[in-house]
């Protein structure tokens, strides 16, 4: 089929050289084209190098203009090679290198225009450009409304800006506003990142993409964004991602309710039920807030945070008012992950040139709770160690291992193969075995050590100024006295992590009681206090 402009040109070409053809060079006087509302008159400018009027039937004149040809319509200033102006019609078509400036504006290009003088709907086709000064859209057709600024295209469209490239199916443009509305199918490539989207919102003018729809982003690092809300600034660097977005980043998977980046100063901030997932180090963190430094690989997390050391059969689960990780060698200001020191405040490190999944410290705050199948504890404040996996507890820590209980000034809990294995109690050392209610085996001194086997306990060494109240039971656990005594040194043994008996390695003095003159209640060692109320009795409280 021979398209409609084929027709159209040779009906211009038999026009112009048809013998009633007019003449006009450098027309003295300026010709308007002027429908009935006076308000959208069309002016032809002076300058026009041929004019005719022809008479189509008894109601319908044509104008038909060639070279240098200009138009102004209000603010508008249209341009060709060749017009064709219909009066009654409100209608004027316009043929090669067309071009329309709109209010100075905005500027728009084609090899065809046709436009509706009353409605000033600009319909254009053939290499269709349009740009506003920050952005420019190329599209193969465009539908461009003079009243409100705003072009159409449906047919596939390419907006370039700086050196952001979008395209889509389908896309509005908003002049005035700068605001471009891509649909179907929508790409963006930028030197930072890519985008994919079914529908998205971007401004030339401040640079800022508006994600509406299910958005996948990867940028120049390998990060990955899926989200389904929020935006992207590209001059700051700032974006926020709503709807539960997933940032996933090397090792590293970050999700909340909301997700706030600031690329120049790599802070992350989670918001509602946010979680932060090491693959690598196998540790997971939630909390309504958490704000992550991917430049300082840290994080600050707080209200109702949580993190959990994973592990094949025990994982540890961590609360508290406030967690805090960072790595070791920016904590003891070293670089590349070196610590030159054998020791720094107990920590034991290593000095490494790489990168090394252990250079890294872990802090709670206030009301720290600890829980695994195998072992809980509380303290006022925490520091561990992924390098010795050493658990430093302070303020009063409490210590809990089946029906044993231990408390002190400080404790270090030694862990190997994410097991316990060794604990060091300072000060104040006190341990307590519930063997029925109100009855209670004893043991404190000034310092204690403890041994653990597959994380169960199975021996202390209790030191200095030690003292023991202990149960004596026969082979049918049946009670035969008490045995009440003090040592410099004495090792407590432990069967199935009960206490089983009791070896004094120094001089001892002590009495043994009969069951029958002694009370529990009146069996206790100074300081003794039952802690059981506070302590984890399930992983899911720490959710609370």
């Amino acid at each position: 089929m021979i398209p409609k402009k084929f027709f159209c040109s040779l009906f211009i070409l038999w026009l112009l050289t048809s013998p009633l053809f007019i003449l006009c060079q450098d027309l003295p006087t300026t010709k308007t084209f002027t429908p009935s509302d006076t308000v959208r008159t069309v002016e032809i400018l002076p300058g026009v190098r041929k004019l005719e009027y022809r008479k189509i039937d008894s109601v319908t004149e044509v104008q038909i203009l060639a070279g240098n040809v200009r138009l102004r319509q209000g603010n508008s200033i249209f341009e060709c090679d060749s017009c064709v102006i219909t009066k009654r019609l409100n209608l004027f078509e316009a043929f090669g290198n067309v071009h329309i400036n709109d209010s100075d504006t905005t500027n728009v290009y084609s090899d065809h225009l046709r436009y509706l003088t009353d409605k000033k709907i600009a319909y254009l086709d053939g290499n269709v450009k349009l740009t506003d000064g920050k952005g420019t859209l190329t599209t193969p057709t465009l539908e461009y409304d003079m009243n409100t600024k705003v072009g159409i295209y449906r047919n596939g469209g390419k907006v370039v800006n700086k050196e952001t490239v979008l395209t889509s199916e389908e896309g509005f443009y908003y002049a005035d506003l700068k605001d471009v509305y891509f649909k179907k199918k929508v790409r963006l490539k930028d030197p930072v990142y890519d985008l994919e989207s079914d529908s998205l919102l971007y401004n030339t003018g401040t640079e800022t993409v508006r994600f509406i729809a299910e958005t996948f982003i990867k940028d120049s690092t390998g990060r990955t964004i899926n989200t389904r809300e929020g935006y992207y600034d590209k001059r700051t660097g700032k974006a926020e991602f709503g709807q539960r977005p997933v940032i996933t980043d090397k090792d590293i998977r970050i999700t909340g309710g909301t997700i706030r980046s600031n690329d120049s100063t790599g802070i992350t901030q989670i918001f509602d039920k946010g979680i932060i997932v090491d693959t690598a180090g196998k540790r997971t963190v939630i909390a309504d807030t958490i704000f992550y430094d991917k430049k300082n690989e840290s994080f600050l997390a707080f209200a109702k945070p949580l993190m959990i050391i994973e592990q094949e059969n025990d994982s540890i689960f961590i609360a508290a008012d406030t967690l805090f990780s960072a790595k070791l060698s920016t904590l003891y200001g070293t670089k590349d992950s070196v610590i030159k020191k054998d020791t720094i405040k107990g920590v034991k490190v290593i000095d490494v040139k790489t990168k090394d999944s252990t250079d890294r410290y872990f802090e709670a705050f206030r009301n720290v709770r600890i829980f695994s199948d195998s072992l809980q504890a509380v303290c006022d404040s925490m520091f561990y160690s992924f390098r010795d996996s050493v658990f430093r507890l302070y303020d009063e820590p409490v210590v809990w291992s089946k029906e044993n209980q231990i408390t002190g000034d400080t404790i270090l809990l030694y862990t190997k193969n994410k097991k316990a294995d060794k604990m060091q109690v300072f000060k104040n050392s006190f341990i307590a075995s519930i063997i029925k209610p109100e009855i209670f085996n004893q043991v404190k001194s000034t310092r204690m050590d403890a041994w653990f086997i597959d994380g169960n306990i199975d021996s202390v060494r209790a030191r200095g100024s030690a003292e023991c109240i202990y149960y004596i039971q026969d082979e049918d656990s049946a009670f035969t006295g008490i045995n009440q005594s003090t040592a410099e040194l004495m090792d407590i043994y432990f069967k199935e992590q009960e206490l089983q008996r009791v070896v004094f390695r120094t001089a001892v003095k002590g009495t043994i009681w009969p069951m029958k003159q002694k009370s529990p209640q009146e069996m206790r060692l100074q300081n003794f206090k039952w802690r059981d109320a506070e302590r984890p009795k399930t992983r899911y409280e720490l959710f609370e």
